[in-house]
């Protein structure tokens, strides 16, 4: 698959009404079939590094489909492909590294991919249990995503947004490279928190 607030005002006795200002929109109902659109979402991930600070980075070429069914949601799916080599940290030797068999060994393995095999709604909030697929090795992860808006935009496209999160151990992928800190600790943590900012398109 983020979560927003907004604070409440007491009114003044025969003030007019203040004007709101929504940050989205909604449409009645969502269910569809739908396309990532790459050039409006982001696939990104954060680690420590050297135990002290975060290390930021994405996958700049990504695509998947989604099909959401509100009246029923354990009927949608999602499914996403994400080309490995692609990965980018802003840094050109850590991104060649992370490129190695030491890391996604672009080389062997093109793709990392997740399908998902359950799907759960709560209101705004959406449960997605799926197959994450790193370098030949599946194992199920659960993102929490929330709806952030839908709408029509100028050219005619129903347009849907969601927010998620999750965190994973990146050795259960067999991610497991290291280099041990002379203080203590290691180079670069297991935890790996991978984090979603998707618009999709009904097609």
């Amino acid at each position: 698959m983020a979560l927003f607030s907004r604070k409440s005002s007491t009114a003044v006795i025969d003030a007019p009404a203040p004007a709101v200002a929504h940050d989205s929109q909604v449409l009645d109902d969502i269910s569809g079939t739908y396309a990532l659109d790459p050039s409006h979402s982001r696939i990104g991930f954060s680690a420590r590094h050297a135990m002290v600070t975060k290390v930021r980075g994405q996958f700049d070429q990504f695509e998947g489909t989604a099909v959401i069914d509100t009246a029923v949601p354990a009927n949608s799916s999602v499914t996403v492909t994400i080309k490995a080599a692609s990965v980018t940290t802003g840094q050109e030797q850590r991104d060649a590294h992370l490129k190695t068999p030491d890391f996604f060994d672009v080389e062997t393995y093109e793709n990392l991919t997740f399908t998902s095999t359950d799907v759960v709604r709560d209101g705004a909030e959406w449960s997605i249990t799926g197959d994450l697929t790193i370098n030949d090795v599946t194992r199920p992860v659960t993102v929490v995503f929330e709806e952030t808006g839908s709408a029509k935009d100028p050219y005619g496209n129903v347009r849907v947004g969601f927010e998620g999160s999750t965190t994973i151990n990146r050795a259960d992928w067999g991610l497991s490279f290291n280099a041990a800190l002379e203080t203590g600790g290691v180079l670069v943590s297991e935890k790996i928190a991978l984090e979603f900012d998707i618009s999709a398109i009904a097609s």
